[in-house]
């Protein structure tokens, strides 16, 4: 699959504008290449890492009631891997070293991340969204997540 080059443009931009950003991939949801910058790391391999870590990912903000993926942040003893959200059906992979400006990594990847999405499903139908969330119960109240104090009584006493 050839990159869109509105796509790999981002990806170069995002490189220039954050210092110690050593890799960029543009993946979709189930793992494919849709564009990259990553000098020394396979690609297809980091896409498929990526849509398995996305898929824990949405499970886990799903059972927490945490609402849709928004990004994923892996951090290494030599540097980061963070993973945005981009658009409906793809995400963006950000490779850094140690010393990263891990706010501006966020800022940049989020922003990027946007952009992407936005070019993507301007492309994509609307109808079908890849990353769609399964349906499920309500979320629970604050209220409902607060645990108890372990010397509240479990009942009341009439």
């Amino acid at each position: 699959m050839a990159a869109e080059p509105e796509i790999l443009d981002e990806l170069r931009r995002l490189r220039s504008r954050v210092p110690y950003l050593t890799g960029a991939l543009a993946a979709s949801v189930d793992g494919l290449v849709l564009a990259q910058d990553t000098p020394g790391v396979e690609p297809d391999g980091m896409a498929a890492l990526t849509a398995a870590a996305l898929g824990v990912a949405m499970r886990l903000t799903d059972a927490t009631g945490q609402g849709n993926f928004r990004e994923l942040t892996v951090r290494g003893a030599y540097g980061y891997v963070a993973t945005y959200a981009a658009g409906r059906s793809a995400v963006l992979t950000l490779l850094a070293q140690d010393r990263v400006n891990a706010g501006r990594l966020h800022l940049e990847g989020r922003r990027a991340g946007t952009r992407i999405g936005e070019f993507l499903d301007s492309r994509t139908p609307a109808e079908a969204p890849v990353a769609a969330k399964p349906a499920r119960a309500p979320a629970r109240t604050r209220a409902a997540r607060t645990p108890r104090p372990t010397n509240a009584p479990t009942s009341t006493d009439s």
